[in-house]
Formats: structure tokens, C-alpha cells, sequence
């Protein structure tokens, strides 16, 4: 089962234009100026940003790494995803779970702009440590695992995270398995519109002999999926579909749009 990559150019750039709507003075920065190692911390990761929008990733790489070694946490995260990704550097995802194990041991101050990079280093350091890395120290560690999602989950409220946190408490991974706290995560997590949750939780409720909202779940998280997770979720629902009457399955598909908005 797939679920989304929290790694993508696109989250990259999302956050770290949000983090830039929170100082003005981010805007009148300009690419040409005179940039270099002695430079603060905040300019290198603006210089960084805009050499790696412009396809310039080798220099986004080195200010990247003067802002991190001058203990900005924003460079410190875009480095180890370009890292993790392979992007403008060789993949190196031992080097990666180290600068995201930095983040994480920093902890952060409530309400701080770095709350993003830190909840994301969480996830991170959960999904490394779910499958291990080859040829280095760190080894499969489910426990591990599930308490970072478990983490990321309660305090911060990401969806993701409750998301994987219920597919590990389902299947029993890391700790007992607990059909009950499961759906409580789904159900969290559906209720933000994770399309993969609402999928889980539908079919759980079918399992469980709620064949309508079961259905009606399952076909609702349809219509939200991306183009990576919907082979799975139209897996889901073709099963269930399968085996529920004609009746059920045409009460569900007219209840699915109402099951979409259920809070």
C-alpha cells in the first residue's frame, strides 16, 4: 500500500514559501547580491532557495550547508530531503537520517516557524525507521516507529501521521494491535480529508458488517485520491463491492457524497 511522499519538490517549495510569508524583508531579496560562507544564516537559505528554484542545485547545496552548519533549521531539512531524493546530490539517505535526527533532538518552541521542518523530520526519521536503511547502523525499528508517528499524530494533529500510525496499530506493528484505536486515528485523519484514511476506515466499518457506510466511505475517498494511491483504494472498494448486494452497493454510492462531508 502506497501513501503520499512527503518528500516532493513541491512540498519543498510550499513550505518554504510559507516560512518566507512570515518575513517581509524575504521578498527584496535579490539572487545576484553579494552572497557567501560568512553570510547570516537567513540569507544563504534565501540564496539557497532561489538557486534551487532556478535549477541551480549544486549552489542551493553549498549555501544550504554554510546556513546548516550555522544552525538554521530550515537549510538543515531541504538539504537532508535533497539528500533522501537523490536531488543535486548522490542519494544518500544514511546522510539524511542524520541531519533529521538533528532536527528532531532540537525539539521546538510552540508556535515557532520551524514547527514545519521539525513535525516533517518526524515523519522522516518514522519511515526510515520502518524500513531501515541498507549498509548502515540503522536497522528496521518498528517501536520506534510507531512512538514518531504516534508523536507527530497527537501533538502536532497530522493527518499523515495518523494515517501510518493506524495502518501500524492495525497490522500490529511496533505494539499490539488495536482495531479500535485504529479507526479513532482514521477517523481523525478522514476528517482533515486524508483520502487514504477514509479508504481504511471504510473498509474496517465493512469488515466490522457496516456494509453501507463501509461502501459509501470507500467510494467517497474515490473521489479525492491522487493519482499515486487511487490503484489501492479502487482495489479496496472493487472488493468490497464484490460482495454486497446490489441494494447496498447503490444506497452507499448515493450516501457517499453525504459520508465526504461527515464530521
Amino acid at each position: 500500500m502506497q501513501v503520499r511522499d512527503w518528500k516532493s519538490s513541491a512540498i519543498l517549495l510550499l513550505s518554504t514559501a510559507l516560512l518566507f510569508s512570515s518575513s517581509p524583508a524575504a521578498y527584496a531579496f535579490d539572487i545576484n547580491g553579494s552572497v557567501s560562507k560568512e553570510s547570516g544564516p537567513f540569507d544563504l537559505f534565501k540564496f539557497g532557495f532561489n538557486a534551487y528554484k532556478k535549477g541551480q542545485k549544486e549552489e542551493a547545496v553549498e549555501a544550504y550547508r554554510y546556513a546548516a552548519e550555522k544552525g538554521h533549521t530550515g537549510s538543515r531539512w531541504a538539504l537532508a530531503n535533497m539528500y533522501a531524493a537523490g536531488d543535486g546530490v548522490v542519494r544518500n539517505d544514511f546522510e539524511a537520517f542524520k541531519i533529521y535526527s538533528e532536527i528532531a533532538s532540537q525539539g521546538v518552541e510552540p508556535g515557532s516557524d520551524d514547527t514545519g521542518f521539525f513535525v516533517n523530520a518526524l515523519l522522516s526519521l518514522a519511515r526510515y525507521y520502518r524500513q531501515g536503511i541498507p549498509g548502515s547502523p540503522v536497522n528496521t525499528d518498528l517501536s520506534q516507529a510507531r512512538q514518531l508517528y504516534f508523536q507527530a499524530a497527537s501533538t502536532f494533529g497530522i493527518p499523515e501521521a495518523q494515517f501510518r500510525l493506524a495502518q501500524m496499530i492495525l497490522a500490529g506493528e511496533g505494539g499490539s494491535a488495536n482495531v479500535q484505536q485504529a479507526k479513532k486515528w482514521l477517523n481523525l485523519a478522514r476528517k482533515s480529508g486524508h483520502a487514504g484514511a477514509m479508504s481504511v476506515f471504510g473498509n474496517v466499518l465493512f469488515e466490522e458488517g457496516q456494509t453501507v457506510r463501509g461502501l459509501a466511505f470507500l467510494t467517497a475517498a474515490l473521489d479525492r485520491c491522487n493519482a499515486k494511491d487511487c490503484p489501492w483504494m479502487q482495489d479496496l472498494q472493487e472488493r468490497a463491492f464484490s460482495m454486497a448486494s446490489e441494494d447496498d452497493r447503490r444506497v452507499a454510492v448515493a450516501l457517499a457524497p453525504e459520508v465526504y462531508q461527515e464530521q
